[in-house]
């Protein structure tokens, strides 16, 4: 685990870029710049010093929020903070580093809540101590914050349910593999695929109640019994459904152990460049992909116009699409799963 800090400043002829990195060992994290810690950044001569807190830092999906991140970061002339617990699971982590970064008295937080209820109260404290919150990807309750900017979840998980729906002819079983409890996002995909499916009334809903967890490693043993239990392969028509990149993959990894790869229809959501060889495999059937990198861009975007005093909406869609193997090699698409991450991060 690394901190690594680089500063980025803007000047009249474009923009330059002066890196200085240093290497220390204090969990997962980026910082844009190593100064103006004393002060938190508040002085009035200051650069403006925003803390961009993800759910995780291992999959893709955050990888890509973090690039989005940095060019608005690059755009804007303000300082960024990277730095969110290494796994989805690690509530705790996540808590303790809003409390960081309220207690520095940073100038604002980007914050994508692992948990609705155990978020709101480090928010509040945020709010409190006048750091204003944009909240990303996932939704918490109340108005604490002053954005939220993150797919329509609920109408991504309709768009999920229309193309299981059509690959199985509009009859058969299904099943989901729910991600975990208290993440809204997910929920509210689940939830869309639920009412979106009932729109063919011989597709049945065989399991809906069984979570793949934070990891690859727990969903790939959530779906291989669950797929066991629902008896898949004794069904000719068989589809599944999963809300995010780590339950996708792990329901990948346990259709192809039980040889019902390319048998059992498949839409996932998320992107990863495994997930999109899949596709091209035809192991995968479909993948609802959301656009992470305008997500973190935005919700840079988003927090540096607010602290400048320059009006926010208050909810910002940032969009998701279905990807095939048909549409795979479309410039928009390839864009949103592939996107050049390189160029604004710095391994």
């Amino acid at each position: 685990m690394k901190t690594t800090f680089t500063r980025i400043r803007a000047s009249f002829g474009g923009l330059t870029l002066v890196a200085l990195v240093a290497l220390v060992a204090a969990g997962c994290s980026k910082d844009s710049k190593p100064s103006d810690a004393a002060d938190g950044g508040k002085s009035p001569s200051a650069r403006l010093k925003i803390a961009v807190i993800p759910k995780g830092t291992t999959h893709e999906f955050w990888k890509s929020v973090h690039a989005g991140a940095v060019k608005a970061a690059r755009e804007a002339d303000v300082d960024i903070v990277w730095k969110g617990p290494l796994k989805e699971d690690d509530l705790k982590a996540q808590v303790d580093v809003v409390s960081s970064f309220v207690a520095q008295g940073v100038n604002g937080i980007v914050l994508a809540p692992l948990n609705d209820a155990a978020l709101r109260a480090p928010v509040k404290a945020a709010k409190a101590a006048k750091i204003p919150v944009v909240v990303v990807d996932s939704d918490l309750q109340g108005d604490d914050h002053v954005s939220f900017v993150a797919t329509d979840n609920q109408a991504a998980g309709k768009i999920a349910a229309t193309e299981l729906a059509r690959l199985l002819a509009e009859k058969g079983s299904a099943v989901v593999l729910r991600y975990q409890e208290g993440s809204a996002s997910t929920q509210n995909r689940e939830k869309g695929f639920l009412d979106g499916i009932k729109s063919a009334p011989d597709v049945k809903v065989l399991s809906d109640n069984q979570y793949g967890g934070a990891t690859t490693e727990t969903a790939f043993a959530k779906g291989e019994s669950l797929l066991l239990a629902q008896k898949a392969q004794t069904g000719s028509s068989f589809g599944v459904f999963t809300p995010n990149e780590s339950t996708t993959f792990g329901m990948l990894l346990a259709l192809r152990k039980s040889n019902l790869n390319k048998k059992v229809k498949f839409v996932g959501f998320d992107a990863s460049e495994k997930l999109v060889s899949a596709l091209k495999d035809g192991d995968v059937d479909g993948l609802v992909v959301q656009n992470p990198f305008n997500m973190g861009y935005l919700a840079v975007k988003t927090m540096a116009d607010h602290l400048r005093g320059k009006p926010v909406e208050k909810r910002i869609d940032t969009g998701a699409r279905l990807v095939t193997k048909a549409n795979l090699d479309d410039p928009g698409v390839r864009e949103v799963v592939a996107p050049d991450l390189g160029k604004w991060l710095e391994e």
